[in-house]
Formats: structure tokens, C-alpha cells, sequence
């Protein structure tokens, strides 16, 4: 039977706020959360992004808070990137809206005097991501001993981003007597050191096996042998115009983002494009997040900083123009497809140099991703040799890296030259017959 928010002890206030924003039942994730959060447990939840999460942690605070209440916030929620921090902002915005609670969020790329007045005038909730919480905090302007709740939301992708100095900084300077709660997508061993830092006696919550996709997406992979076919296949998947409604397309770096996006520009011009990585300022990045959720623009060609935190229901098709290094980072790039019980397509192009990482991903989410062929008309290139000789470096680095016993394909052509190099000078040479050393041949003297 369906559980639905009318099931949980929440005031009118959230429900009619839920009610408003068009939701009914709760996920499964919700469902297992709420409860002990609003009991005041700790509780540790293994979600995948797309799952409702945040909705799971933020109606608990806001019934827990209630109404405005002093000048000094009472929950804190840590979060990894600014997309996420206003992400996260916006939904309590929407469940605390038959409310007077105060929220503000805090990141950086934009100067802290707006932040700072907004503290000033009085806060219930702080989002915020660590190194401008931080920086405000110890700049005197926020005071952390009215805190009752402290949330890290995706933590691993704090891991992985090095921001474990800046959260042991956070759970130094906050009440000892408080509420936690962490949220993750992954159960990596940083995870369960963190928990174990941070957490007492948790409720843990797990509501699909660690680092599984949706099973709403349908997965797809595409052998695909260097750049520029894989711009020729990106082109035939584009033709098929009515099968994308909204599409995210996935890149390792901000060249490889820059690259694709002015493709895509010549193709379809701005009104049907946006890209966006860390290169771009602030600003920029809130208007290309807002155009693509409102519709503005039907294709978002991103790095991996955007894998989290953009919560649009819609998104039809995601591709990984590149498989990610950070393997975990499949998982929540794909994720923003298939949100919210919709059906989602996740295509990805490899290369030989990723095949590497693909088996990798294939163990983390013990699923096999379904291979298709190339479809017969899209022309396939001769990899450039700078573009072979990079993958086969690249594919020596992996090899080195789970043997580093292994010399390496490079190493061996070295050798051989070498070996090659030392006889052709052995030949126009004859040994010593006293001292058995290698001297020049009197042919050779004479020629000189």
C-alpha cells in the first residue's frame, strides 16, 4: 500500500506545502527516513540521487524548527558543490512555505558581504558548502552553539572532492549535543570512517543495494574508437529528434565540455544550447541550471560538477561523452535520468583507453551495461597518432597501476632502441685482446 505524507505526524502547514508542490506518495527512501529522523535519531542513509532524499531530511527539520526563532541558525546542512547548497535551498524554500523560517545559502564564487548581511538579519537554516561556511565562520559573522541538527549531504562526492580537513574543522567548532545526519550514494571506507567520527549509534538506511542505478534508466554502451567519431555518432543519436526531450551530455574535462558545446552551437545555435563547468562564473552557471530547468534550452553539456545537485525531473537522455575516472560519478551522472519513477536513456561512448574504467563501473554496480553497435551510417575516423599514442600511455597508467610490477609498453620500445642503438655502435667495433674493451675497427679510423 501506497504511503503517502498524510501518514507522517507533519503539521498542516508541511502538508499543504507538500500538497502544493504536487507531491503525494512518499519514496521508499522517505518512507524509512522520516520517522527516525523525526525521533531525533542519527541516521545514515545510502541513497542514489533521484530518490527524494532531499525531501527526506528537510520536512523532519522544518517540523522539528517549527517558526522563526532568534538570530542564530538551529540546523546546518553541509552539501559538496553551490549547485547542490541552492538545490537544497529551493526545497526548503517550498516545504517551509506556510512557514516564517529563514534560510540562507552560502558558496563561493561570489563575494560574502550579500551573504553575511542575509546572516545578520536572522537565520533558522544554513546551507552551505564548506569552504565558504568556514570562511564566514571564522570571519566571527556566524554562531554555531544555537545548532540542533547537522546534515552532510553527499559526502562522498565530499571525499572526493579533499573537503575532509574542512569538515573535521565543521564538527570541531559545532555542539557536541546536536542531531546528525549523513547522506550518501556510495558505502566507501572514507564513508565509514566519517560515519564512524560523526555519527552515534545511527539508524542506517539503505534503499537500493549501494551504487545501483535506477532501474528506471536503461543503460547503453558504445565502443566508440577516438574523439571525432565519437562527435560523428553524438551527431546520428541528435537526428533523432523526437526521442530527446531533454538531454545532459557528460564530459571528463572542461576542454572536452568547451569542444562538444561549440559543436552543438554550430549545430543548434544558443536558444537550443548551454554549457557548464567550474571555468564559468557563478552567474553564468545559475542561468545555463535555470534555462535548462525551465525549458529554455533543450541540450546541458556539463563536467562532472553539475552530476549532482540539479534536480530536473525531466531530463529524458543523459550521455557520457567520456566514461568518468571517479567511478562512482557513472552512477550519479546517469542519475539524473530516470528521477522521480520516470524512465530515463543513459548512453555512454568509450574508448579503448576507458574500457579500463567501464569494467570498474560494471563491478560497483554489479550490472553489465547492455554494448550496441555503431549504427551502419555513422562514419567511423582514423584515430590521429598524438590521440593513439595518448590512450596507449593512458592504458600503460592502468596496468602500472594494478601491477606495479609492469614496465609498460613505452618502457619496452625504449629498451629495444637502446639494444638496438648499443649494437649498431658494438658492430663498428672490435674488442681489445689485452683489455677485452671495445675500441673503433681501423676501418673506421681510416674513414675518419
Amino acid at each position: 500500500m501506497a504511503v503517502t505524507f498524510e501518514d507522517f505526524k507533519f503539521n498542516r502547514q508541511i502538508l499543504n506545502a507538500i500538497a502544493d508542490a504536487g507531491y503525494t506518495e512518499a519514496t521508499p527512501i522517505q518512507q524509512k527516513a522520516i520517522p527516525p529522523i523525526m525521533n531525533g535519531q542519527d541516521v545514515m542513509g545510502i541513497a542514489q540521487t533521484g530518490t527524494g532524499k532531499t525531501a527526506a531530511y528537510v520536512l523532519p527539520i522544518i517540523m522539528k524548527l517549527k517558526y522563526a526563532q532568534g538570530d542564530h541558525a538551529r540546523a546546518l546542512i553541509i552539501s559538496p558543490t553551490r549547485e547542490l547548497a541552492m538545490q537544497i535551498e529551493e526545497n526548503v524554500k517550498t516545504f517551509a512555505a506556510n512557514t516564517d523560517l529563514r534560510v540562507v545559502v552560502l558558496y563561493g564564487g561570489l563575494g560574502p558581504k550579500t551573504q553575511i548581511e542575509q546572516i545578520n538579519k536572522g537565520v533558522d537554516i544554513i546551507v552551505a558548502t564548506p569552504g565558504r561556511f568556514m570562511d564566514i565562520y571564522l570571519a566571527g559573522h556566524i554562531v554555531t552553539k544555537t545548532l540542533q541538527v547537522l546534515v552532510l549531504d553527499e559526502a562522498d562526492k565530499m571525499m572526493d572532492m579533499g573537503f575532509m580537513p574542512q569538515i573535521n574543522r565543521i564538527l570541531e567548532v559545532v555542539p557536541v549535543k546536536r542531531q546528525n545526519l549523513l547522506f550518501s550514494a556510495t558505502m566507501s571506507d572514507k564513508i565509514h570512517e566519517l560515519s564512524n567520527n560523526f555519527l552515534e549509534f545511527p539508524t542506517i538506511i539503505e534503499v537500493t543495494p549501494q551504487a545501483t542505478p535506477a532501474q528506471t534508466v536503461n543503460q547503453q554502451l558504445f565502443y566508440v574508437p577516438n574523439v571525432k567519431t565519437k562527435i560523428n555518432l553524438l551527431k546520428k543519436l541528435l537526428e533523432k529528434e523526437g526521442d530527446i526531450k531533454k538531454l545532459m551530455i557528460f564530459c571528463k574535462t572542461r576542454t572536452a565540455a568547451e569542444d562538444v558545446y561549440k559543436f552543438l552551437l554550430r549545430k543548434f545555435g544558443e536558444k537550443e544550447v548551454k554549457v557548464l563547468h567550474a571555468n564559468k562564473g557563478q552567474n553564468t552557471r545559475i542561468n545555463a541550471i535555470n534555462a535548462f530547468k525551465n525549458d529554455e534550452v533543450k541540450i546541458l553539456v556539463a563536467t562532472d560538477v553539475a552530476s549532482r545537485g540539479i534536480d530536473v525531473s525531466d531530463v529524458s537522455h543523459v550521455i557520457n561523452f567520456d566514461v568518468p575516472v571517479v567511478i562512482e560519478d557513472y552512477v550519479h551522472r546517469i542519475g539524473r535520468t530516470g528521477r522521480a519513477y520516470q524512465s530515463g536513456e543513459a548512453i555512454t561512448f568509450c574508448n579503448p583507453a576507458e574500457e579500463y574504467y567501464i569494467r570498474k563501473i560494471e563491478k560497483l554496480t554489479r550490472q553489465t551495461i547492455p554494448v550496441t553497435d555503431i549504427p551502419a551510417d555513422v562514419f567511423i575516423e582514423t584515430t590521429p597518432y598524438e590521440e593513439k599514442q595518448d590512450q596507449a600511455k593512458e592504458i600503460d597508467m592502468q596496468k602500472r597501476r594494478d601491477d606495479p610490477e609492469f614496465k609498460g609498453a613505452f618502457h619496452e620500445k625504449k629498451t629495444l632502441n637502446q639494444r638496438k642503438k648499443f649494437d649498431a655502435v658494438k658492430e663498428k667495433r672490435s674488442p681489445d685482446p689485452r683489455s677485452g674493451r671495445f675500441t673503433k675497427s681501423k676501418s673506421t679510423r681510416k674513414k675518419r
